[in-house]
């Protein structure tokens, strides 16, 4: 089969067409002829090297997103059937097999079955970024109604599904970004307010908007000094919430008021098998939500087809990106 791989770790033109072995069926496992994926920071760091203790072996295929077509099924595999329209985040990883290539053999515990009402680079769109956020707002920090929460990064991946998520659970959503443009995003998904970070500091948006109490949540999408600002932002006996914490902070703010910080990994469960069953689990609820026009995902204009993979990690990198990069599979 076709592939996009990586045979050492470096710059987004590291990837090279190649013709790959399919891969093999194994128990509780599909075959997908992948039609569409979606390209993470987490993708770029495993490309870059800069995550090689999760990094597949050489020569590499990498991508977790998936969205693609059943066309082979382990025997003792009844939850889906040939030709079914699937998704999930289901490799890419140590271990496994990615989805830049025209077929991905996947664990059924990562997938679920496709919404109807989206189209397969909408779906490819999801997976990662709306467990990561389920995960963080749902599992960890438990939101509840009417609690002040604060999403950074309106248009980002993660960001633009948890303001979704957090509207959904009742809560009063607040979201910053960059630009007006962005904050329009999120107040169209929902967002109670919009606060442009580059004209308000964290002291005048925590007083304009909670009379100096800060918020209930604070979830930090973006990471280094901005879960700084996350600590400074929430209220006494308040929840932090981060997905990128490879960095080093002082945690007296944690201490004078009372905080708890939850990190969330969800590339763990693809790496430990015992907790894959969770992602499945996210997804199939995930559907339903989307079918029934519950939750969007938002796609940046800039579409790339699978040899095009650079272009699209350069893209990513570029910070310009609106909401999810996705790529399609041309050769099928």
């Amino acid at each position: 089969m076709k592939a996009m791989v990586i045979n050492s770790f470096g710059d987004p033109f590291k990837f090279k067409l190649s013709e790959v072995l399919k891969p093999e069926l194994e128990p509780g496992h599909v075959l997908i002829e992948v039609k569409a994926t979606s390209v993470n920071p987490i993708d770029t760091k495993v490309r870059a090297g800069a995550v090689p203790a999760i990094s597949p072996s050489f020569p590499a295929i990498l991508h977790g997103d998936v969205a693609g077509v059943v066309v082979e099924k382990a025997e003792d595999v009844s939850k889906f059937q040939v030709g079914d329209e699937v998704y999930g985040c289901a490799g890419g990883f140590k271990g496994t097999g990615g989805a830049l290539a025209e077929f991905m053999l996947a664990d059924i515990d990562f997938l679920a079955s496709k919404p109807k009402n989206i189209s397969m680079e909408q779906a490819a769109a999801l997976p990662l970024v709306t467990i990561t956020a389920w995960e963080a707002l749902y599992n960890r920090a438990n939101i509840e109604k009417d609690q002040h929460v604060l999403i950074h990064a309106a248009a980002g991946g993660v960001g633009h599904v948890a303001i979704q998520l957090a509207k959904l659970a009742g809560a009063k959503v607040y979201t910053t970004a960059s630009s007006d443009e962005k904050l329009k995003i999120g107040t169209e998904l929902g967002a109670d307010v919009g606060i442009n970070y580059k004209k308000k500091t964290v002291d005048e948006y925590v007083e304009e908007y909670t009379a100096g109490k800060g918020f209930d949540v604070v979830f930090d999408t973006v990471g280094g000094d901005n879960l700084d600002r996350s600590f400074e932002a929430a209220s006494i006996d308040g929840t932090i919430l981060g997905i990128a914490a490879r960095s080093t902070h002082d945690l007296s703010p944690l201490h004078a008021k009372g905080l708890s910080l939850h990190i969330t990994f969800m590339l763990l469960k693809i790496l430990n098998k015992e907790k894959r069953k969770d992602h499945g689990k996210i997804l199939k609820e995930v559907t339903k939500l989307v079918e029934e026009g519950n939750l969007q995902p938002i796609i940046d204009p800039n579409t790339f087809t699978f040899e095009q993979v650079s272009e699209a990690h350069k893209f990513l990198e570029s910070n310009k990106a609106i909401g999810k990069v996705v790529l399609r599979n041309h050769w099928s």
